[in-house]
């Protein structure tokens, strides 16, 4: 892969992606809403990847929208009022410029079969915060900082942000964030369970490798990715009986790949786990969050 705004290092399964545009901060251009879809998209059929791990090159995770670049900074062709019906499907290639530039990222985010998870080194703002809404964990420095300043600037969350942030941390919490648009102090972040973690900056990307290992290392892909959407799509379920359905599914496939293995006499699932590629036509789509364009 080649890339303009991002920097790839695939060891050991963990494949560490980094915002690389340090003299601008990191700042979100529609390059890289591309690139990073095109990532989470591409290792979901990348055996090679067992975990992302998301962090930002310099002083900075990501400043926000690059605001100076010319025309409509978020990419949209302002000629265009798609209504919702126009919307139906988002992967008309009409609506490639009349979506929302932050949503790509996050449903690719939220589809992607590996775990993610977020290194925060500095400065999150805007869709520098939002972005890492949708990853599995977030882990930050002590210098980190974490701002949904969307209240300042008169604008309305993106890229899906209030699904994400309500599950996050309860509708009380995501409505006082979303109102003060203060920014956080990484303390805070995880004192209303905004993120996970606060780290020396210098152990940053060792915790963040130690949390993709003891998720995934001797683990079954198949069931990593499995267990990773039944978390994200069940509790958008209307009833508890709906999830049991879902369980049903997956176990009748997990069931059955563990007997031909016996029937072969092959390795364990930790030894010799079956492909994520797989469950490229077996696994379910997943409830997507609603609200992003």
């Amino acid at each position: 892969m080649t890339f303009e705004t991002l920097r790839h290092n695939l060891d050991d399964g963990i494949l560490t992606v980094t915002l690389n545009r340090p003299d601008d901060l990191n700042a979100f251009t529609v390059t890289m809403a591309d690139e990073l879809e095109r990532t989470f998209r591409e290792v979901n059929d990348d055996d090679r990847v067992r975990a992302i791990i998301v962090t930002g090159e310099g002083r900075a995770f990501c400043a926000g929208m690059d605001l100076s670049v010319g025309g409509n900074v978020f990419g949209l062709d302002e000629s265009r009022q798609p209504s919702l019906a126009d919307m139906t499907d988002l992967n008309d290639p009409r609506l490639e410029r009349g979506r929302d530039t932050g949503g790509r990222v996050t449903l690719a985010v939220h589809d992607c079969r590996k775990p993610v998870i977020a290194a925060i080194n500095g400065p999150a703002v805007g869709i520098g915060a939002t972005m890492t809404l949708a990853m599995d964990r977030r882990i930050m420095s002590e210098k980190a900082r974490f701002g949904l300043v969307f209240g300042r600037i008169g604008i309305v969350p993106e890229a899906a942000s209030t699904w994400f942030l309500e599950r996050l941390v309860g509708p009380a919490f995501a409505m006082d964030l979303l109102l003060r648009a203060d920014i956080l102090t990484a303390d805070s972040a995880v004192s209303i369970r905004l993120a996970e973690d606060v780290v020396p900056e210098s152990n940053r990307l060792t915790v963040a490798r130690e949390t993709a290992d003891a998720w995934t290392k001797d683990r079954s892909p198949v069931a990593v990715a499995f267990a990773r959407q039944m978390v994200r799509c069940n509790g958008a379920l209307a009833h508890p009986v709906d999830t049991t359905r879902l369980f049903t599914r997956f176990s009748k496939i997990l069931t059955a790949l563990n007997w031909e293995r016996r029937e072969r006499n092959e390795a364990s699932w930790a030894s010799n786990p079956i492909p994520v590629t797989f469950l490229s036509t077996r696994i379910e789509q997943c409830h997507r969050p609603t609200g992003t364009l």
